[in-house]
């Protein structure tokens, strides 16, 4: 279980913005999250989930098209 900050770093959005991301993933509940009382923790495989659910496969490299004399 991560907290807040914790995930924050893993996302790298720490420096930029520090809680504020994270925050709005619970909030928006785009992350699944346990609450303690006023404690918020985060699964380490949820953020795993989301950074795998987000991923963008590249494109294979296309040639460009010839062009013919004319």
């Amino acid at each position: 279980m991560l907290t807040v900050q914790e995930v924050a770093v893993l996302l790298g959005t720490w420096k930029t913005s520090g809680e504020r991301f994270p925050r709005r993933l619970i909030e928006e509940r785009r992350i699944t999250f346990v609450k303690v009382g006023r404690l918020v923790r985060i699964p380490e495989s949820a953020v795993t989930q989301l950074i795998a659910a987000n991923t963008v496969q590249p494109l294979a490299a296309r040639r460009p098209a010839r062009r013919s004399a004319a």
